[in-house]
């Protein structure tokens, strides 16, 4: 039975005080029942934002250019069917200015049919890949894995078939809790594999990019230089940010599309 609307209205009341949730998940005890019930086997993958990838510095592509976008195009090719949002929750419950509420997450798999269809629609291919194109000229981040939490407030199993892309602004993303959470629960939700994100003597110390520019507030200048901390998630806004093109970011790995689809696809089924 899907959860009553009155439920969802309730969770995105609830929204604003996720920030003391994830201070608790710190807590021996209560942290680990908010794991086991919240975030169990969850993992997570940030996609940096193809425009600011610097492909051709990192390695050599023969044939032609793979890019981050393709992992999330992957999926949706695979998968047997795909649904998505009528809105944003995040930013819904956050009453975004910023960016488009109606951008909402895309949903893969089998597990999408018990989805309540007041929430959303069911999609083609060419819709969902349509859906994910759009965020992307929105300069929305997409996050992809299996997350628990949406598993359980769509009140939908199993979890290893429902696959959530989430297409994330700065200003309003769930997951700008990480640096609150414990680091077994933020361990979850990572960097994708080989990406390495570089700051350049081009910097100045200005600040934008330290300015609501980084969702987990992951960078500071210190002694004149924009610094990353180890929250960096490797979304690449700060490098759309900075003014001087002082930061760079890079895909190290060659293998990183076989490794995130492996890695996705260990946890997802969509088939």
């Amino acid at each position: 039975m899907a959860r009553p609307m009155w439920y969802i209205k309730l969770i995105m009341k609830a929204f604003p005080q996720r920030f003391l949730i994830a201070k608790m998940t710190q807590l021996p005890v209560i942290g680990n029942i908010i794991d086991s019930a919240l975030f169990e086997s969850d993992n997570m993958i940030y996609l940096p934002q193809d425009r600011v990838i610097d492909v051709n510095r990192s390695f050599d592509m023969p044939v032609e250019t793979v890019l981050p976008s393709q992992v999330v195009e992957h999926f949706i090719e695979r998968a047997n069917y795909h649904w998505i949002m009528n809105w944003c929750i995040c930013r819904a419950s956050s009453k975004c200015k910023n960016h488009p509420i109606d951008l909402g997450c895309l949903f893969l798999g089998e597990a999408t049919l018990k989805i309540d269809p007041r929430l959303g629609r069911l999609v083609t291919k060419k819709g969902a890949l349509d859906h994910v194109r759009r965020c992307q000229e929105a300069g929305l981040v997409h996050l992809i894995g299996r997350n628990k939490l949406d598993a359980s407030w769509l009140d939908i199993s199993p979890g290893n078939r429902l696959l959530s892309i989430c297409n994330c602004c700065s200003c309003c993303c769930l997951w700008k809790m990480l640096p609150q959470l414990s680091p077994r629960i933020s361990s979850k939700v990572t960097k994708m594999p080989g990406v390495n994100v570089k700051v350049t003597d081009r910097c100045v110390g200005c600040g934008t990019c330290a300015k609501g520019v980084c969702f987990v507030d992951a960078i500071r200048v210190v002694d004149g230089r924009a610094t990353h901390s180890e929250e960096c998630r490797g979304c690449g806004r700060c490098v759309s940010a900075c003014p001087n093109k002082a930061i760079e970011i890079s895909i190290q790995d060659p293998k990183f599309f076989e490794r995130s689809v492996n890695r996705i696809s260990s946890v997802v089924d969509v088939t």
